[in-house]
Parts: structure tokens; C-alpha cells; sequence
């Protein structure tokens, strides 16, 4: 038996078809093109998650940029950067996320 993907693991039982489409599609597919590496798409996904106010997935990107190679100050200064094109609340609502994922990571 296959260990199920995140997205399996989070909507595949309700939307199955949104979660292959996440894994084959958009991780299989668009994360894997050799225009960005994994570190760049992460710095941008997470940035554009900030400007969105998109918390649930912004946790998850968080951690991914973390895994790969994007460091807690770059995260820090990205989301102050941001804090002037998509709001104070936003980027103040990010870096609470930030703290938390940071906060699970110390305690794995």
C-alpha cells in the first residue's frame, strides 16, 4: 500500500479529483519545471499566499520553503516586504502563522 500525498490526505476523501489534479498537476507538473528551482517557487508561493490573506495554505508553503532552503529571515523579510502591497493585517496574520509552523517544527 502507497503512503497517500498531503492532498489525499486533506481533500482526496471529499474531492478526489482536486487532489490528483494537486499531486499530478500542480506538484507533478508545474512545481517540477526546471524555469525556478523548488527554494524560488516557494518564496513566491508564499508571498502570494500573504497577499491573498490565505492562512490554511500559507502554513503548509511555510514549511515547504523551509524544507526547501528558504530561511526564517528571508520568510520574515518577505512578509514585511509584502506588508506594503497587501496590508498590514495580512502580513501581521502571516508571521503569526510563521510562529506557529516554526513552533511545531521545534517540537518534532
Amino acid at each position: 500500500m502507497t503512503e497517500k500525498s498531503r492532498a489525499q490526505r486533506l481533500i482526496g476523501d471529499l474531492a478526489p479529483k482536486l487532489a490528483q489534479l494537486t499531486d499530478d498537476v500542480l506538484f507533478g507538473d508545474v512545481w517540477a519545471r526546471p524555469g525556478l528551482s523548488p527554494r524560488d517557487r516557494s518564496l513566491i508561493t508564499v508571498t502570494s499566499l500573504v497577499t491573498q490573506s490565505r492562512p490554511e495554505q500559507l502554513h503548509g508553503h511555510l514549511g515547504r520553503a523551509l524544507d526547501n532552503g528558504v530561511t526564517e529571515d528571508e520568510l520574515v523579510e518577505a512578509i514585511t516586504h509584502v506588508a506594503f502591497y497587501a496590508g498590514w493585517p495580512a502580513a501581521v496574520s502571516a508571521v503569526g502563522t510563521l510562529r506557529a509552523v516554526l513552533e511545531e517544527r521545534s517540537r518534532a
